[in-house]
Order: structure tokens, then sequence, then C-alpha cells
């Protein structure tokens, strides 16, 4: 039987399927929506362990904030296509609704906890298969505070946030918390403070300052101060409260906080594919 491209464009848009598949399954239902929508999700079903090494690299972040928990969650699949659809969108909704229910902090958890009828895990896979793509939850992240500031980024307009930052304070400037946010985003420290970074990564860090120190030539009186200061370009880079503020690199973050009365406990960012 011949279907429309309406019908086609309809069922994929409602699905996220392909067009071939979306065309052949209606083909073979006669026409009748509900059967072609089956018939994909049995063809996804068995599409689903093929699809475990593929590439996810599109999606979306998703936060929420209440009662003195915060949660970011990341949910991949492969294309942009599926990463705007309603039905993608609709399933990380409904993931991180299950994350906060259950008060889970990570993937193994998230994945266990309950979801309709069902696990989370679960309700990935029925919509994989409808939706013929890989589609995995990749990262999971709860914190706990006082107040918290939410920022998500589109890096695509027509696509939704593909950049999470949730940061944990304690003070009343929530603009300057929400810029802060925004800064993360953009500079992406990996810890809060210079003390969080871990001994082995700061030592390994001083070996090659030093031994690039020792290849650029530089007197063996100068290496320690010249070391140290390489050390501090690094904890720029990696820790928060040492960065420049993005929108004032005359200050750094720890200065922005101080003026604002305002005291981060914790951070997390999430970049969809990184």
């Amino acid at each position: 039987m011949a279907v429309s491209l309406e019908d086609i464009k309809k069922l994929r848009e409602q699905l996220g399927t392909g067009m071939v598949d979306t065309k052949n399954a209606l083909e073979e239902a006669g026409g009748d929506v509900e059967k072609a929508t089956e018939i994909l999700r049995l063809k996804g079903a068995k599409g689903n362990a093929k699809r475990a090494d593929r590439s996810t690299s599109e999606g979306l972040v998703a936060a929420h904030e209440g009662d003195g928990v915060a949660y970011l969650i990341e949910l991949a699949c492969e294309t942009d296509f599926v990463a705007k659809n309603e039905k993608f969108v609709k399933l990380a909704d409904d993931v991180l609704a299950a994350v906060v229910a259950s008060g889970v902090e990570s993937v193994d958890a998230a994945m266990a906890a309950p979801a309709g009828s069902g696990t989370v895990a679960g309700m990935i896979d029925d919509q994989a298969a409808i939706i013929g793509e890989k589609v995995e939850l990749r990262r999971v992240a709860k914190l706990t505070g006082e107040h918290f500031a939410i920022y998500l980024h589109k890096t695509n307009k027509d696509l939704p946030p593909q950049v999470g930052v949730v940061v944990a304070y304690s003070g009343s400037d929530a603009e300057t918390a929400r810029s802060v946010a925004q800064h993360i985003s953009f500079a992406d420290p990996q810890y809060l403070s210079k003390d969080d970074v871990p001994a082995e990564a700061v030592e390994a860090e001083r070996r090659i300052v030093e031994e690039i120190s020792r290849g650029e030539g530089k007197p063996d009186a100068a290496l320690p101060k010249i070391v140290e200061g390489r050390l501090g370009a690094f904890f720029k880079q990696v820790a928060l409260l040492e960065q420049d503020y993005a929108r004032d690199n005359k200050l750094q973050i720890k200065a922005v906080l101080d003026q604002a009365g305002l005291s981060v406990s914790g951070f997390a960012r999430f970049r969809v594919g990184s």
C-alpha cells in the first residue's frame, strides 16, 4: 500500500524514527499508525543490541532543584535530529523526574530507579527501540546546598541545551551566583579550589613545567620561582576560585564571590558529547 509523504513525516516527527523505516512500517501496517508504531518498536528492540557500540555525540542536559538538592543529567543520542525530537525531550524529562524521585547520584543507580511500571533502563530501552537510535544516560550529578544557580546553554538555537551547570552556594546574591554558573559553562573548571586538585595531578604538572623550563635553558637558581609561577597558571585553568572572571578578567572568581557575600560549596558541569 502506498502511503503519503505527509503521513510519513507526521509519524517520523512523532516518534523520531528514520525516513525509510517509517515508510516501510506504514506500508506494512496498511497505513494504520498504531500498527506502524508497534512494528517500529519491535524492529527497534531487535536492533538495540546492534547499536550498543555506536557513538552518542548528541543529546541534551537537564536540571532540577528543590528542598536543598539539585540534579543535573546528560541524556545522549546519535543525531541532532533525535536530540530535538519531542519524544526524546520528553524522555529526558521523565528520566530526570525518576532520578529526583529516587534521590540517586550515579548512572548505575539511576538506571535501576523505578519509572512507571519498570525502571529507567527499561524506559530508555523502550524509547530507543521506537526512535531507532542508541540512547544512553551518560552522566548524573547530585548536589546539596542552601541555594542553587542553574544555567543551561544552547550551543545551537535549534537544539535543546547542550551545556549545563549547577552551582551550590550560600548567600543572597542570586544574580552573581548565576553569573558564576555562566562563567563555569565557558571556563570549564575541574575543581572548586586548588586544594581540591589531587596531589598526583599537581606533581605531574610540576614535573612537566620543570622539564619545559630546563629545556628552555632557564638557570637552576631561578627554576623554583619559574615552576611555581607556571603551576599558578595551571591552577587558574583547573580550579574555579583561581580563575579570572569571564566578565572582568581583572578579578578572580574568589574575589567576585567574596564581594557578593557568596560561598560556593560545589558545582557540576556537563557538556553533551565531552
